[in-house]
């Protein structure tokens, strides 16, 4: 199995393909300017990353083209998340609160990405911005405290993603999230 990490210029980068080179997945970093006909791959990662997704979405490069191209999982991390839910017609706003450091993530709807998880537990956080208006399209699958939208799943579509960081070890239960999509991975390509 092939799962790639989209590089959308971040610290994270590095830390996601850590986690699957530790699964055992054949994994690398690409520019987020590769052209999608270029990309043999049974999923992506799209990372997380420095851009101001709101304001500067032109530094994500061709995100837009893998998430509308390749029928094949998908899953948005922080930046990756907040890019995916905009580009699907979600908003994006200046938070609130913003998040940085531990937050409770709470489950609200079932799903594979959290199976065998418990309903709520601890996940790292660094956003500034939050992702609102979510389209009928769109399935929410988990809130914290002071975001309403920290995890989602298209409903027609193997795409996911999570505002929170499942790759660092601050979060719990973030290696277990790779696997359940690792999982996705393989029953959508069954």
């Amino acid at each position: 199995m092939r799962v790639y990490v989209v590089d959308n210029g971040g610290q994270w980068t590095h830390r996601e393909w850590r986690v699957l080179k530790y699964l055992g997945i054949e994994t690398k970093i690409i520019p987020n300017n590769t052209p999608p006909k270029d990309l043999d791959v049974d999923a992506l990662v799209l990372s997380g990353g420095s851009p101001h997704v709101s304001v500067e979405s032109d530094k994500m490069g061709l995100n837009s083209e893998y998430i509308d191209s390749l029928n094949i999982p998908i899953l948005g991390i922080c930046a990756g998340f907040q890019f995916m839910c905009n580009h699907l017609g979600a908003d994006l706003r200046p938070a609130e609160i913003p998040e940085f450091g531990q937050a409770t993530l709470v489950i609200d709807k079932d799903n594979e990405l959290f199976f065998n998880l418990p309903r709520s537990f601890t996940v790292w956080e660094s956003h500034n911005d939050e992702v609102t208006n979510i389209p009928k399209e769109i399935d929410i699958l988990a809130h914290t405290e002071n975001c309403a939208v920290e995890a989602i799943k298209v409903k027609d579509k193997p795409l996911y993603g999570v505002q929170f960081h499942p790759e660092v070890e601050n979060t719990e239960h973030g290696s277990d999230i790779f696997k359940n999509f690792i999982s996705i991975v393989e029953a959508w390509h069954s």
